[in-house]
This record gives structure tokens, sequence and C-alpha cells, in this order.
């Protein structure tokens, strides 16, 4: 089973060790084009700070990931489970799961990069900044740049089990699975239940979209053995507690009625 997630735009930095070596990356049909983004990325934010702070989106408070982008080959990395914060992954608490839980993730779950592309929590990264939806001078934007790459890498390493697609709509733009692969993948929405007069009223989740995400991961993960196919995982999901309506094909509404991370 594939579990695919979006990064978070925040991200830790590495402390001591060696920088990233683009060979010993996951998937590594993907290494050409990693190292042609990394170059373009790594050049852009080696020259005109400004213009590459305008390019990134930015803000002034974010000046620093410009110099920290430019540095990027020089950079101590770590595993990217432990690179990626935010709100998903910390509900996820990658670090406090059990030790088969932390196999099962080993095994099981791809985080989607503007900068490359697809890596495994276990892949040695640094941290960076580069949003799939931001354009870059060469390359374009990495939503369109990594459809290419990642159409002919991905299908021939997605098995046959089911995929549980929690990326959000930029990432998902990056690869979209193909007729046999969108077969056995299921998209999950976040919906918010509350009763009013009477009646119920349900809203798309935003922000805590993500922390749900996370919260309904890791129990998957610390149940045991991975669902072998879509229906045992929405079966799963329900036996885990979780209020799961399929509201079409390949698609989960997760309905919840509180928002507290």
């Amino acid at each position: 089973m594939w579990v695919l997630l979006p990064p978070s735009e925040g991200k830790a930095e590495g402390s001591t060790g060696a920088p990233v070596d683009l060979g010993t990356l996951s998937l590594p049909g993907l290494t050409a084009a990693r190292e042609r983004m990394l170059t373009e990325l790594t050049e852009l934010c080696s020259g005109d700070p400004e213009k590459a702070r305008e390019v990134l989106g930015l803000s002034e408070g974010l000046r620093g990931e410009v110099a920290r982008n430019a540095a990027l080959r020089a950079a101590p990395a770590r595993p990217a489970g432990e690179i990626y914060t935010g709100v998903l992954f910390d509900a996820l608490g990658l670090a406090s799961l059990s030790a088969a839980a932390r196999r099962r993730a080993r095994a099981s779950l791809l985080v989607f990069s503007g900068l490359w592309g697809v890596v495994r929590v276990t892949d040695r990264i640094p941290g960076y900044r580069c949003p799939a939806g931001v354009r870059l001078p060469g390359t374009g934007t990495p939503a369109a740049f990594w459809r290419g790459p990642l159409a002919e890498v991905l299908p021939a390493e997605a098995g046959r089990g089911p995929i549980l697609d929690l990326r959000s709509a930029a990432y998902a733009a990056m690869w979209r699975p193909d007729a046999d692969t969108a077969r056995r993948t299921v998209t999950v929405r976040v919906l918010l239940s509350r009763i009013v007069n009477g009646t119920e009223q349900r809203s798309v989740v935003s922000h805590f979209n993500k922390a749900t995400k996370g919260q309904l991961l890791r129990s998957l993960l610390e149940a045991g053995p991975l669902p072998r196919t879509p229906a045992k995982l929405t079966g799963a999901l329900r036996d885990l507690g979780w209020r799961v309506e399929e509201s079409a094909p390949g698609r989960l509404d997760v309905v919840i009625t509180d928002v507290a991370p």
C-alpha cells in the first residue's frame, strides 16, 4: 500500500551530517530530474536575492529561505520524516509511532516535493523552500515539470495494492494515476458536520483538514498490517472509529464534528 502525502512548507534544518546525495534517494529513476531542479533552484537563489524572493513568493520575513536554498548542495541532510514539519506531520507524529508502525511508514509513505519529486520519509534531504505552484525561470512550475518524470517512474513502482491519496491540490497535480492505478486509489475529503436548528450542515475543513489526515494516518499505521484493497481500507477506517462515507468512486468523505487538533 502507498500513502501519498504533501510536504509541509515549513521545514526543519539539519544540524550536522553529510549533505544530500541524490544517488541514494529512493526512486532513482528521478535522479536526473532532481539534479536539474536542484541546479535551477540553487542558481536562482545564488543570484539576485530580491528576484529569487519574488519568484518563490516569499515574504520579507522569509528572506532567509533564499540563502538556505542557495546552499542546498552543502547543507546537512537528515531523514525527510524529520525535515517536514507542520500540521499534518505533527498530527502523524512519526517519531512517536510504535516500532511496527514506523516500519509501515517507511515502506508506505511517499512525500511529494516541488524540489525532489517524491521522497520516502527515510531519504536524507536538507530543508528547502520550493512550493509546487511557483514558476521558476527555466523549468516552469514544479507541478508541471514533474508530471513527465513521475509518469515514467511511479506506475512501475506502484505494485498492486491500494493507494491512499492525502495530497493537497497543488501536489496532486504533479502526478495523476493512470487508469489501472486510479482504480486502486482512494482520495480523502474532510468535512465538518454541525447541527444547526436541528439540521445537519457540512462544510469543507481547511486548516484542520491537515490535522485530521495526520491523525487518520497515524491510527491506520498503528492498527496493524495495512489493508490490501480499497474496500478493506474503508472498512479498516470504520473499524478504527472514523466516520467515512463513499461520496464517489474512489473518494471517501471523512466526517468530523470537532476541529480540535
